[in-house]
């Protein structure tokens, strides 16, 4: 193992890594430290006193009284992992090496910053009664019953974690009304053309939507509308984004960007020497894509902590630039994209957005860069490994649905 000095000047086999936040981010890096050979102190901490679980089964299977948790199948300690649970880091000195907590300061030779993020709240309805949030299982916890006396629910926002709530709601026999102030469903995600025919996805699943619409308060078993409407509910559902969980790093000189994110470089260190971030919490600069990225799913939490641990162990430098990735199920569909369509130049359809299955491709300059696969799992295969190789594809090859998505390849000049 290579004897590269940290900052501290402890030897890489004798370092203490730190690790904040106990997700799919943090237990990662845990466990991908110990893959690569680490062989120092590894400590994590959770703010939550449940033992690390995954997030993706909260909005389905917990939700649905399917599962009782999404507990990682981890051995901590036959890995060596110090799990401190409950204990909150609230602040961080990197010139004393220390983060802070109610229990005291915890040292550190080497710190990962895997805060994740925090849902946004619906403004002026945290003390309302009946209004809840979907990010930890104590929140699933609290919904389940709500669901299985079949309440009439309100969701605000039409986002993925609002389409996937209002699809577990309505499989548990509830009246879902979805509230989005947007024009259309996943308007930060999205163009028009792309979501547009997912809208008629809530109706076929006897859900409503209401689009252009604004929450003006919340009272007891009412949604009161910005135009007067009143929605019966007997709960309400908030999903209207996430923001980086990073307001204990106020003061720490760690520096932050426009969302409050960590600004990480390409090989996830921060701002701070012997920082790192990984996940929800921070951006990276994308070689590929020419712009820094902030990937909110949860795949980018299982692949940067790869690279966080190469670079903590030093054999050889790692460099973080994924093909972002993520899937949501919701109203009977499978729905997988991969890439980054913000810079394409052209856009192709694959099938009928009225049918079952169909899928659209972003190209720029001639290669594929993002593709959105609604039940056609293997264009998503294929697309990601292209979009891996910069491939040019030959957009009318690429037009034929019936067209395995690798042989649209532009023929060589």
């Amino acid at each position: 193992m290579s004897e590269q000095r940290s900052g501290s000047g402890a030897p890489s086999g004798q370092r203490n890594v730190v690790i904040v936040g106990a997700g799919m981010a943090g237990v990662q890096t845990a466990v991908a430290l110990r893959e690569q050979g680490f062989t120092g102190a590894v400590t994590l901490l959770g703010a939550e006193p449940h033992q690390p679980y995954d997030r993706p089964p909260l909005s389905k299977a917990v939700l649905l009284g399917k599962a009782e948790g999404s507990a990682f199948d981890v051995d901590f300690e036959a890995l060596g992992v110090s799990l401190e649970l409950g204990r909150e880091v609230t602040g961080l000195r990197p010139g004393d090496h220390e983060v802070d907590t109610a229990e005291g300061p915890v040292p550190y030779d080497v710190l990962v910053v895997a805060t994740g993020a925090e849902p946004v709240q619906l403004p002026g309805a945290r003390s309302a009664p009946g209004v809840h949030l979907l990010r930890t299982l104590d929140d699933a916890e609290r919904l389940r019953p709500v669901l299985a006396e079949q309440h009439d629910v309100v969701v605000v926002g039409a986002g993925w974690i609002g389409a996937e709530f209002a699809t577990a709601a309505r499989e548990a026999g509830c009246r879902v009304t979805v509230v989005e102030a947007a024009e259309r469903p996943l308007a930060g995600a999205l163009p028009a053309e792309i979501a547009a025919p997912m809208a008629t996805w809530y109706a076929d699943a006897g859900a409503q939507l209401r689009t252009h619409a604004r929450v003006e308060r919340v009272e007891p078993g009412v949604v009161v509308l910005d135009d007067g409407t009143r929605l019966p509910a007997g709960a309400v559902v908030v999903g209207i984004g996430a923001r980086p969980a990073t307001r204990w790093l106020a003061g720490s000189g760690i520096e932050l960007g426009a969302h409050r994110e960590v600004l990480a470089d390409d090989g996830l260190r921060t701002s701070v020497p012997d920082v790192y971030a990984v996940g929800d919490c921070s951006s990276f600069p994308s070689g590929r894509y020419g712009e820094r990225l902030m990937v909110h799913h949860w795949d980018n939490a299982l692949q940067g902590p790869r690279t966080v641990a190469a670079n903590i162990v030093g054999e050889t430098p790692a460099v973080y630039d994924p093909v972002p990735y993520f899937w949501s199920e919701q109203f009977g569909r499978f729905v997988q994209y991969a890439g980054h369509h913000a810079g394409a130049d052209a856009t192709v359809w694959r099938g009928d957005p009225a049918g079952a299955a169909w899928s659209v491709c972003w190209l720029r300059g001639g290669a594929l860069v993002a593709v959105l696969a609604v039940g056609k799992p293997r264009d998503l295969a294929q697309g990601r490994k292209l979009i891996q190789a910069g491939t040019a594809l030959d957009p009318e090859l690429l037009a034929d649905p019936a067209r395995p998505l690798k042989s649209a390849a532009a023929p060589k000049p």
